[in-house]
């Protein structure tokens, strides 16, 4: 394996699976016709979207996930992609193989700072691993995902998905309903019509104040919709030429938060906080907050954090 260099959407960042509650894997589409001709189970190979991403995170705690990052241009990727579902496939159930169109899931590239593709990378309990870039021969990429499966080990990650039976298809799980404000977000979400999310998340919230899934859902499409129009360093630049502008700075967290850079949002505005003068600080602490609740009370960053705002107020 290539030296580390985590970059991906890590749990905690945007994880959409608190919004949508379900239990079934995704589906496979068209790019995954070699493994189900292999009698492979659809849940062995799938599309991953920026979208249902939280998804893939929470059976990253279960299987080791192989994120192959591609496009329809890409030559390359071409040769590689069938390389790895037929050994996904052989190691039956082993490893599963998440497929991410890179030109129509730009918020997924960005996150896993996809330079080049054909990219590979794991995931292993929502944490990114990196493999290797460019096509590769089969003999190093079983080589490849037999280390990957050790470390894994070593994780506690050793479950696998089934391959189904004779008839080829793994058994699908009942979905457990959604209230309806909850499914109507959940529908707008799967548009892209965030706009529409939040209204139903925050006509959920005033039916019932104490609904901390509408809570947490209203906050992560909001951090959704504030993103998707960003461009990286664009935002960069302009927080690097106005070091003490909210809204400059405000937006380089929200990307590296959407990115999975945790650390580095929370300690952008706590860095802010600290240089703004006491009757300006208000806002940053509102958005710290509001942050702090995406990722979770309980979080580790999110104790030293609060820890580092508390010193700095008092």
């Amino acid at each position: 394996m290539s030296d580390p260099r985590p970059g991906a959407v890590l749990r905690g960042a945007v994880d959409l699976s608190a919004l949508r509650q379900r239990a079934s894997a995704p589906v496979a589409s068209g790019s995954t016709a070699a493994a189900e001709g292999s009698g492979a189970a659809p849940s062995l190979v799938f599309d991953a979207t920026d979208a249902n991403f939280g998804q893939v995170l929470e059976l990253s705690k279960t299987v080791p996930v192989v994120v192959d990052l591609w496009a329809d241009w890409c030559g390359p990727c071409k040769t590689l992609s069938p390389v790895l579902e037929k050994v996904i496939v052989e190691l039956q159930g082993r490893l599963v193989l998440a497929k991410v169109d890179v030109d129509a899931n730009p918020q997924l590239a960005q996150g896993f700072r996809a330079q080049s593709i054909p990219m590979v990378v794991a995931l292993v309990a929502g944490q990114p691993v990196p493999l290797f870039t460019g096509a590769v021969p089969e003999q190093q990429v079983r080589e490849v995902f037999g280390q990957l499966l050790q470390l894994a080990a070593q994780q506690g990650v050793t479950g696998t998905v089934p391959t189904g039976g004779a008839d080829g298809e793994a058994p699908e799980p009942e979905e457990p309903a959604l209230p309806p404000l909850h499914q109507e977000a959940y529908d707008a979400i799967e548009a892209g019509d965030y706009a529409r999310a939040v209204t139903a998340y925050e006509a959920a919230l005033a039916e019932n104040p104490r609904d901390d899934e509408a809570r947490a859902g209203l906050g992560q499409v909001k951090l959704l919709d504030r993103v998707r129009h960003l461009d990286l360093q664009q935002a960069r630049d302009a927080a690097a030429a106005a070091p003490l502008d909210p809204e400059a700075q405000f937006a380089v967290a929200d990307l590296d938060l959407a990115g999975g850079h945790v650390d580095d949002a929370f300690g952008r505005l706590l860095d802010l906080f600290a240089a703004l003068p006491d009757d300006e600080r208000q806002v940053v602490r509102e958005r710290l907050l509001e942050l702090f609740g995406l990722v979770g009370d309980t979080d580790a960053r999110v104790i030293r954090a609060r820890g580092r705002l508390a010193s700095l107020l008092f």
